[in-house]
């Protein structure tokens, strides 16, 4: 690919290690790539793949120890390698970056406004007067609500969507060149995905700034990037224009990131996974569900015992009250929700966040208790079953496998704890009970001692699942249980469910904002907004013909 001149950087074969107690790991290797001012740069990968590395060495805001540049160079627009430089501070190009999470990137005791004045005020040499009035016009031009008011605003009174978008303002605050964005939009509704690319590109038409875009998913930089760099393992496997990547992969990495995302319409039995689809001596072929299939299923649910039954739920908070103590007003989390679950089912539930998706959830595993409502398990009223049959016969996986597992003690202590508290088998039965688990979901028996720290994002997912089904519940609660993953161990972690599901019989509530995930994993729908349901229906009916303007928005800003 020609190399047009004076690009705004030029990364000419740079390589950068890490020295931990002696020990060289090399987290990138010979990278290339150029940037032209005012164009789109995708960087994506898999996680420890190097694309976060390589972005904090543009920025220059790499840990010198223990990281240090093995070989190469970052040029900018006059030739300067911008890695010699002592000092940023007049070098261009001008850079800012924006990070995948906002809440922990603003301080949480300062108003957002003040947070970004003061990037305003470092930048520039005007009045407060005249920043905070900037800092206004920053509000406006990312398309934050009432200006004057999100000024004073705490992070904490913010949307995900609504915080990222100071992270923008923030960021613009120095009218940048550059601006890099590490993965802005992965915890992200797909919605709010849509409204805040849609967003950074208009910005980056508007202002002529350039943009890198480090992502896991390929797809979203469809319409979005004019290039993409493909990273696996620290190295650029493939670089090239957008439309070639997508049209003409050349590297099966490429190929198997593309694929492994599941997708609205057809669903296959089996998702492909970055190992498979990189194998060239056994190549995967992928067996679509067909019309019997789903036919079949329908009649099998339609015969079915309900499982749950969710009967007029309403949950509600305090939200003030008078100088006596007494509420005045209440928030509504969920208003009259009538959901049903059959034996062997597995229910999607979608909707924005703040819809109450996780508040239900909550109530399904008496985390939360409903203001009104009740909600039966096999006929019989929860707030009647004692705690430790219940918690024996429903279970919860969570969103963030690392913070639901104790650093403290091993992986195998972890799935072993349920056993222990309800007193199941003899101690010796136990521990090859965890043992047995550990080779159904996919790793060793001998990882038991390991902790929690010594295993991949996926991993860790794989021993919450674990320790869910050590107990043999009748229903699993996945909340958001894949929404942090990158696409191929996501692949992984949905097809393990399905043959979970399967062996152990068992029946899902499966919470999520991703329709793509919600098509391949469910058979049937149910979708949220300002807690109500507001649509619910099998899966293959409810994408196909969409009754809500609501559903129809959520399927539209799914990447395609």
């Amino acid at each position: 690919m020609s190399l047009t001149s004076n690009p705004l950087l030029s990364v000419q074969n740079v390589s950068i290690h890490f020295n931990t107690e002696g020990q060289i790991t090399e987290a990138v290797k010979n990278i290339n790539f150029t940037l032209q001012a005012g164009s789109i740069l995708g960087i994506v990968g898999e996680s420890g793949s190097g694309k976060s590395v390589t972005s904090l060495a543009l920025m220059g805001l790499l840990p010198m120890p223990p990281a240090f540049i093995a070989s190469g160079k970052i040029l900018n627009s006059a030739g300067i390698n911008i890695l010699d430089t002592t000092t940023r501070k007049n070098i261009e190009p001008k850079m800012s970056m924006i990070f995948q999470e906002p809440m922990t990137s603003l301080n949480p005791l300062i108003t957002c406004g003040k947070q970004v004045l003061e990037a305003v005020m470092l930048q520039q040499k005007i009045s407060e007067k005249e920043a905070k009035k900037l800092v206004i016009q920053l509000f406006e031009e990312v398309k934050l609500p009432t200006p004057p008011e999100t000024y004073n605003k705490y992070p904490h009174q913010m949307s995900g969507g609504q915080k990222q978008r100071v992270m923008i303002a923030m960021a613009l605050a120095c009218k940048p060149q550059l601006i890099i964005c590490d993965e802005p939009t992965t915890a992200l509704d797909v919605t709010v995905q849509k409204e805040i690319m849609e967003l950074l590109q208009e910005l980056q038409q508007q202002h002529n700034t350039a943009l890198i875009f480090i992502t896991h998913d390929l797809l979203l930089l469809k319409n979005f990037a004019q290039h993409i760099l493909v990273m696996q393992k620290g190295e650029s496997v493939e670089y090239n224009t957008t439309h070639e990547i997508f049209n003409n992969p050349q590297h099966n990495y490429t190929r198997a990131l593309i694929s492994c995302k599941p997708k609205l319409g057809a669903r296959l039995q089996v998702l492909p996974t970055v190992a498979n689809l990189q194998d060239v001596q056994n190549i995967f072929v992928p067996i679509a569900e067909t019309a019997q299939d789903i036919e079949a299923r329908n009649n099998i649910l339609q015969q079915a015992n309900v499982l749950v039954d969710i009967k007029n739920v309403s949950v509600r908070y305090t939200k003030t009250k008078n100088i006596f103590g007494q509420t005045t007003s209440y928030f509504n989390a969920l208003h009259n929700i009538n959901l049903q679950i059959k034996q062997g089912e597995t229910l999607g539930l979608v909707g924005e966040s703040g819809c109450g998706k996780s508040t239900l959830g909550k109530c399904l595993v008496r985390l939360e208790n409903p203001f009104e409502g009740e909600i039966n398990l096999n006929n019989i009223n929860i707030a009647s079953i004692a705690k430790g049959n219940y918690a024996q016969q429903v279970q919860i996986i969570f969103q963030d496998p690392y913070a639901s597992l104790n650093p403290r003690i091993t992986i195998g202590q972890t799935i072993l704890e349920p056993l222990n508290v309800y007193n199941i088998g003899a101690k010796n039965e136990r521990i090859q009970t965890v043992k047995n688990m550990l080779q159904k979901i996919g790793l060793e028996p001998d990882f038991y001692n390991r902790y929690p720290h010594e295993f991949s994002g996926g991993q860790r997912q794989r021993i919450g699942i674990a320790r869910a089904l050590v107990l043999n519940p009748q229903l699993l609660i996945c909340d958001e249980s894949v929404s942090a993953l990158d696409v191929g161990v996501q692949a992984q972690v949905l097809n393990l469910l399905n043959s979970l599901k399967a062996e152990f019989n068992l029946t899902l509530l499966f919470i999520s904002h991703d329709m793509s995930v919600v098509n391949h994993l469910c058979d049937t729908v149910a979708v949220m907004q300002h807690g109500k349901i507001v649509e619910n229906n099998r899966v293959h009916q409810l994408f196909k013909n969409p009754t809500q303007k609501y559903t129809q928005d959520l399927l539209e800003a799914v990447p395609k």
